[in-house]
């Protein structure tokens, strides 16, 4: 285990190019600065998977640094920072989102250009500190903190019903939240091994594995109630559809691409730990029929929204039902397959919320029935919305074959949850590809057809008269996530191999714990 200063430039990066972005002078200032900032981070974040990847180190934290200097020592709180095999995949996907949405927004963001991208600049820092932090506050603390940033950009830069939206978001999120603050003090303030408060992760799941079931029990759910409502689990699954048709274009990509993920991430880093093997085998069934239940529902109610943002919302409380339902299997080839869907939901829907986008830029409605043969003046567009329509029913060779594959045979093959779970997980991706495909169909193919004119008025109406295809800007904005789709569905192991060590750890017998061994900067 080694001390890497890049831990700690990706978050002094974004949390100063949040500061001074707010101070700018104009609007087109700030977005150039947000955009070189994002790519800084981006760039800070591939030097450390290079790093990583050089090590050939399996070990549970190859980086990880704390700092004395930040230490709050009567509290037990510390600048503790880390990165394993895990965590490296969700700051990447994160560092590659966040330059793309704030690319997405350089037009259609014109009102309080400064103050929207401080927020995105600000977010980017929370949700990068969640995937790298080391102590239990320092987590909580940024897992609370992207409520904030997030709710400012849906409430003042949303649609219609933005500021409903955006207070059923934080609402749902907040009380979910604070049942969990509740379990952190709990471990916090009993969890140092020589008396005191220590909210050191590695303190707190050594002090979790020696209490009783039954307080492990209580615990699990108190962290289960935060993280549940973050993913979103069925039935606190209400506040997602509707902040995600309310968000800008961006805000979309974020939220499900990155924030969705912090539930999942949250479940696997803390929830699971702490709960315990005995309390999880308990418990894995109930949790995978709420997972199964939401699979189904989520795609059902997808399949007659006639909304394409709305679906896609929809298509999420489906897609991350898997993710869950890896995680409740208990074996190597779930917890991988969950952690990996984790990364291609965020590449595949967050690019289908770029496309939406470009298209309601053009013609103002996201409505199926007013849109339809968008194919024959938009060739560009609908190769990529048909790439990723792919990617998001798991086609073989395509990244979510893979990760959804794993889900279901470690549910097949977990004797916690076994066939019926695997066999009604399976019937949500027959659902999946139906509802997906039929909006593909109504959008992309048949008979021309957009708001305020007819099939045959298109036809003898000149291609200048109609909205263009992709620009090259957005054309860049589609390319990368393109080429991870395609990349991550031919060489999946890519990932699998690096996340494979922290599942073999989460289900090793508390008998036999890996201490972490802290560095001082």
């Amino acid at each position: 285990m080694s001390h890497s200063p890049m831990l700690f430039w990706l978050l002094v990066i974004p949390a100063l190019g949040a500061l001074v972005g707010a101070l700018l002078p104009s609007r087109n200032a700030a977005r150039a600065w947000a955009l070189v900032v994002s790519l800084g981070t981006a760039l800070v974040a591939a030097l450390l998977a290079v790093a990583f990847a050089q090590s050939h180190s399996s070990s549970a934290y190859l980086f990880q640094v704390l700092v004395p200097s930040f230490s709050l020592d009567k509290l037990g709180f510390t600048l503790s920072l880390g990165v394993d095999g895990v965590s490296l995949w969700l700051v990447l996907l994160t560092a590659l989102l966040t330059p793309l949405a704030i690319l997405s927004s350089w037009r259609s963001i014109q009102d309080r250009a400064k103050e929207y991208y401080a927020w995105m600049l600000l977010l980017l820092l929370a949700m990068l500190g969640v995937f790298l932090a080391r102590d239990l506050l320092l987590f909580y603390v940024f897992f609370e903190l992207t409520l904030v940033p997030m709710f400012f950009i849906i409430g003042i830069w949303g649609g219609p019903q933005r500021r409903a939206a955006a207070g059923k978001f934080f609402l749902f999120t907040f009380a979910g939240s604070v049942l969990t603050l509740a379990g952190v003090i709990y471990l916090g303030l009993n969890a140092a091994p020589h008396g005191g408060a220590s909210f050191a992760m590695d303190d707190i799941i050594r002090y979790a594995q020696s209490l009783s079931h039954h307080q492990r029990m209580w615990l699990f759910l108190a962290f289960l109630a935060g993280f549940a409502v973050k993913v979103p689990l069925f039935p606190v699954h209400t506040w997602l559809p509707l902040a995600h048709t309310e968000a800008p274009t961006a805000g979309s990509v974020i939220l499900a691409g990155v924030l969705l993920k912090l539930g999942t991430y949250g479940l696997f880093r803390l929830a699971m730990p702490i709960g315990g093997m005995s309390v999880m085998s308990a418990a894995a069934g109930y949790l995978g029929l709420l997972c199964v239940v939401g699979i189904i529902y989520g795609a059902l109610v997808a399949w007659v929204q006639q909304d394409i943002k709305k679906l896609v919302a929809y298509s999420s409380v489906s897609h991350l039902g898997f993710c869950v339902l890896g995680l409740a299997a208990l074996n190597v080839a779930g917890i991988q397959g969950s952690v990996l869907y984790m990364v291609n939901h965020g590449l595949s829907t967050g690019a289908l919320f770029l496309v939406i986008g470009m298209i309601y830029d053009r013609y103002h409605t996201r409505d199926i029935n007013e849109l339809s043969g968008l194919a024959r003046r938009m060739p560009k567009m609908a190769f990529f919305f048909v790439l990723f329509t792919l990617s998001s029913i798991g086609l073989p060779g395509l990244n979510g074959f893979v990760s959804e594959f794993l889900t279901i045979l470690g549910a097949f093959t977990s004797p916690h949850l076994g066939i019926r779970y695997g066999a009604l997980a399976s019937l949500g991706i027959i659902l999946g590809a139906i509802y997906m495909l039929h909006m593909v169909a109504r959008v992309i193919f048949g008979p021309l057809k957009t708001p305020g004119h007819d099939a045959e008025h298109h036809e003898a109406e000149t291609q200048s008269e109609l909205p263009a295809d992709l620009s090259g800007r957005e054309v860049g904005l589609l390319v990368p996530l393109a080429m991870a789709v395609i990349l991550l569905g031919v060489w999946p192991n890519l990932v699998l191999n690096s996340i494979r060590p922290a599942a073999e750890r989460l289900l090793e017998p508390p008998a036999a714990p890996q201490v972490a061994v802290m560095v001082d900067r």
